[in-house]
């Protein structure tokens, strides 16, 4: 639909306001209602928008750290600009008229904003003559707790949706039957097609894997689908949390991302060769030898949290080495070769906290590196346990050396720019700032009588 029919469709069916949103540096949906006529007429000129929004961290606490804006300038508006391809009706808010945004064009050029950043890289790829084919695919656990309740018990005794260990069970979401359907259902009407949805291993945890696309496309709907799951799951008392490791006791929650280059009609799988042992080609090769090399250099963009860097620990179905493998999940990037249309790529360093945006933006760049250097695949797959080959490095400890070698990394600044990698880098060490300050049950329990 272009502006027009959109103009008329809205006006057609009464309606006097809309909603957009765009993704701050976490990927926490920012956005308002605004009324049909503001709408209009920021087609043309965008719409002013604080830009706080990248200058403050997920707890609305402002960034002392960043050049990019802050009390030294005075918070400014910056030009927000809707992408009316993005257009959709929400139909749990009575089908309010929906749009993502972002900060893109003149006079945006340095605002670290995610949806623009990969919108370039995209750009990139296509100029390069591929189709980036993507999906994102997320676990997440359900609490029947309300953000109240967690106040009130401050954050203890939290009660699971359901009890105990039961991955692919039919029983347990039959047990909370309209919650579980609603999911598919409202979700896939809000054109974020769901393509399986499961318990995973854990109580109360799900998995929803959502229909490929192109990348901006899939990383729209990424993003999307972590906030819908939250709103939807509120009808119903519950809270869903996209945490990447709630309980060291259970497994972490992963937001794997899948990937393939076709040909620019789409009618062809790159990455497959049914000529080479493995059927992959060698731009495949090239592409997964370009996220090898890149990988320590980009990790805060896959894991940008201090809670992501507890997933990623031995034996918890998440890497912990910079290898690959052929149909292996002990490996951080993971082959699936077994037809054309389906030969992909898995990286599963992110987890389900991760930002759509620059997760699958790194893992694109990333791959296109790679191709552009033509660098060969030297590393060997591992077959087996990918834990114990630690010969080409390992993933990071922690946020902050992680976010350190990033922000140092001259790989980072190429594929990304000097001003964003400093301004996000930036942000991740304020968040690991903010962890160290703070004083831990752990610590409590560990050192108030005995030490």
């Amino acid at each position: 639909m272009n502006q027009q029919q959109i103009l008329d469709q809205l006006k057609q069916n009464g309606n006097t306001h809309i909603k957009f949103a765009f993704a701050d540096i976490d990927g926490i949906l920012r956005g308002k209602v605004i009324h049909l006529k503001k709408f209009e007429a920021g087609l043309s000129q965008g719409y002013g928008f604080c830009d706080v929004v990248f200058g403050w961290d997920s707890q609305d606490q402002g960034y002392d750290n960043t050049s990019f804006t802050g009390w030294h300038t005075g918070y400014p508006d910056k030009p927000c600009r809707i992408d009316l391809s993005t257009f959709r009706t929400i139909p749990w808010q009575n089908d309010m008229p929906f749009f993502l945004a972002d900060f893109s064009g003149e006079g945006n050029e340095n605002v670290p904003c995610p949806r623009t950043l990969l919108k370039k890289i995209a750009a990139e790829c296509e100029a390069m003559g591929f189709h980036p084919e993507f999906a994102q695919e997320f676990e997440w656990f359900n609490f029947s707790e309300t953000s109240r309740s967690l106040e009130q018990k401050k954050f203890t005794n939290i009660e699971p949706l359901t009890q105990g260990m039961y991955g692919y069970s039919i029983l347990r979401p039959s047990q909370q039957n309209s919650y579980y359907y609603d999911l598919v259902n409202l979700l896939t009407q809000f054109d974020i097609p769901i393509e399986g949805l499961h318990t995973e291993t854990g109580p109360g945890v799900y998995e929803a894997a959502i229909i490929h696309d192109h990348v901006l496309a899939a990383a729209d709907k990424a993003a999307l689908l972590k906030n819908s799951v939250k709103e939807i799951a509120s009808m119903y008392g519950i809270m869903a949390s996209f945490m990447a490791k709630w309980s060291e006791k259970l497994p972490g929650c992963s937001g794997h991302i899948h990937q393939s280059l076709w040909s620019a009609d789409k009618a062809t799988n790159l990455f497959y060769d049914e000529a080479d042992e493995l059927n992959m080609s060698e731009l495949m090769k090239h592409y997964v030898a370009g996220q090898l090399y890149c990988l320590p250099h980009l990790i805060p963009m896959y894991a940008p949290t201090v809670n992501s860097y507890k997933r990623l620990v031995e034996g918890a179905w998440a890497p912990t080495t910079i290898t690959w493998g052929v149909d292996n999940r002990t490996t951080s990037l993971r082959v699936l070769n077994h037809a054309p249309e389906y030969t992909r790529l898995e990286t599963r360093i992110p987890g389900a906290d991760s930002n759509p945006y620059l997760a699958l933006a790194a893992s694109l760049a990333s791959g296109l590196y790679g191709i552009k250097h033509k660098l060969p695949l030297a590393l060997p797959p591992v077959s087996g346990n990918g834990y114990t080959h630690k010969s080409n490095g390992n993933i990071p400890g922690n946020l902050y050396e992680a976010a350190m070698t990033m922000k140092n990394s001259a790989i980072a600044k190429e594929l990304f720019g000097s001003a964003f990698t400093e301004h996000f880098t930036n942000t991740r060490i304020w968040e690991w700032r903010q962890f160290s300050q703070h004083v831990t049950d752990w610590e409590l329990k560990r050192y108030f009588e005995i030490i």
